[in-house]
């Protein structure tokens, strides 16, 4: 019976934010007591040009890509890469109103933080 708490949240690229329409991305999963803190993306550019053709995408993707470095952590992720995992996926699942968001964050339970992520994956994002 899975018995650890995990929190996820879905990554948007919001291409017109006053237009409200979004692209999954990606998703980020923390589970505390695991120790485990992960991002995946996809970046499908016919996706999210298809929304809007005039968008940076080499800019997006940089930005998209962010996530994995902060997630990893580190001194190469930048001061927040160097915060505890708790903060640093709150930090990445703070609500913003720019081109990249995150959904609301949403728990459940498992045993396999990994397989739940990639899970996740397939059903939001592919």
């Amino acid at each position: 019976m899975p018995n650890h708490v995990f929190e996820y949240a879905i990554i948007r690229v919001v291409p017109k934010v006053e237009r409200e329409e979004f692209v999954n991305v990606g998703v980020i999963l923390y589970c505390g007591p695991l120790k485990f803190l992960k991002t995946k993306i996809e970046i499908n550019a016919s996706r999210i040009t298809a929304f809007c053709k005039e968008i940076e995408l080499q800019e997006v993707t940089g930005y998209i890509r962010t996530f994995e470095h902060i997630s990893a952590g580190g001194k190469e992720s930048g001061p927040i890469g160097e915060l505890p995992m708790a903060e640093r996926f709150r930090w990445l699942t703070a609500t913003r109103s720019t081109i990249l968001q995150t959904s609301k964050v949403h728990p459940g339970i498992t045993d396999n933080p990994q397989e739940v992520l990639d899970r996740l994956f397939k059903q939001h994002v592919l």
